[in-house]
């Protein structure tokens, strides 16, 4: 909120454009920096987190009148939420394309790890086992039912790239 109130108070007039890059480069990051690693898991940290988007979006000047979601999709931003599963499946991808994830992973199959990105597209992700909230929410169980819904041609994507622009698409 600190970088956002320094906007606010250095730019006075705030077009779409302007602000869409100030907010891009000055606030976001402090909002996802980490994200694997400590997505929130509570509604109430999500929120806090949120708030501070909807605060930058009602700070465009011409939008006023409008709900969040309807200035977020006219600033071509998307929720906080909907980037961190994006990311998480991005790192999901990277992982078991380059055969980092069989620590991390198995597949439904009943393999133990993912040896090939076919076998883990074709079979998708198992959850292991989680009995505690820390672990539950933990970026190797969290993102298995994400990982499994996507479709599979964005699952078996040659390179990160091409992972990356069909993710685009894919409404999370």
């Amino acid at each position: 909120m600190a970088v956002l109130h320094q906007i606010r108070r250095n730019f006075h007039y705030r077009d779409r454009f302007t602000f869409v890059r100030l907010y891009k480069q000055y606030v976001r990051p402090h909002l996802e920096f980490a994200s694997q690693a400590w997505s929130p898991w509570l509604a109430g940290d999500r929120e806090v987190l949120e708030k501070v988007q909807k605060k930058a979006v009602g700070m465009v000047s011409g939008l006023k009148g409008k709900s969040y979601e309807e200035r977020c999709a006219e600033l071509g931003l998307e929720t906080l939420e909907t980037r961190r599963i994006k990311q998480d499946m991005s790192l999901v991808h990277k992982l078991i394309s380059n055969g980092g994830g069989e620590e991390l992973f198995t597949t439904a199959g009943g393999h133990d790890g993912v040896r090939t990105r076919r076998a883990a597209a074709a079979n998708g992700l198992s959850a292991p086992f989680a009995r505690t909230d820390i672990r539950k929410y933990s970026f190797a169980v969290r993102t298995v039912e994400h990982w499994n819904s996507l479709p599979e041609g964005a699952r078996t994507a040659n390179s990160q790239q091409s992972f990356k622009e069909l993710l685009k698409n894919i409404k999370m």
